[in-house]
């Protein structure tokens, strides 16, 4: 079984065989409305070194379990300037016996068409909708629109007391996707032939 775990704006646990990976951990106070990622992992993927997106003390478990994961990256930018503001950001895409998951990271600029041909045909897409400093909620359904994708999780962005006051709310991109539906749980089983819908996942309870 593989899962998907969402700790808040940008970090999310994907587990299988009892292996974690733990994606873009905020460092713990940073993020406004979150503490810290309340989870332990076999490796640390990060999108790119700011303080929201990588928390070098995020523990990592030392035991001998193999990784089942093939992690492969796409080198883009934070900014729709070549990095001119912000720098470079990594898009990591990870696959898992023929499902194939991709975390855009801060992505800052829309994708080109060979990039999108690049990620190819994905199960899940975790994607920043804030705007500001990535994508904004327009650009965002846009790109979605776009890829060949079932499943799109939103993420960096604000709601309620989570997130940083210059981000978006998650509403006004939920308002361009007619398909989205949100469960209950923060916890996503991936499977094959998953229907094509836009998914919110509630923060694991680790808010203040």
């Amino acid at each position: 079984m593989l899962t998907l775990t969402y700790l808040g704006h940008a970090c999310f646990v994907l587990e299988a065989e009892g292996y974690r990976l733990l994606l873009d951990p905020y460092t713990p106070g940073y993020v406004p409305g979150l503490d810290r990622p309340a989870v332990s992992a076999n490796r640390v993927l990060c999108s790119h070194d700011h303080a929201d997106h990588c928390w070098e003390g995020a523990p990592v478990l030392l035991n001998e379990v193999p990784c089942p994961f093939a992690v492969s990256t796409m080198e883009v930018w934070h900014d729709g300037r070549m990095g001119a503001l912000r720098g470079r950001n990594t898009i990591h895409i990870l696959e898992y016996r023929g499902l194939r998951l991709a975390h855009l990271g801060d992505l800052g600029h829309d994708l080109t068409e060979e990039q999108v041909r690049e990620l190819g045909p994905l199960d899940v897409v975790m994607l920043p909708v804030g705007g500001t400093y990535t994508l904004d909620c327009g650009q965002a359904s846009a790109l979605a629109d776009r890829l060949d994708v079932r499943t799109v999780i939103p993420m960096h962005y604000r709601r309620g007391e989570m997130g940083f006051p210059v981000l978006q709310p998650l509403q006004e991109f939920l308002d361009l996707r007619p398909d989205w539906r949100e469960l209950p749980g923060s916890t996503l089983e991936v499977t094959e032939n998953m229907p094509r819908t836009t998914l919110v996942l509630n923060v694991k309870p680790t808010c203040k």
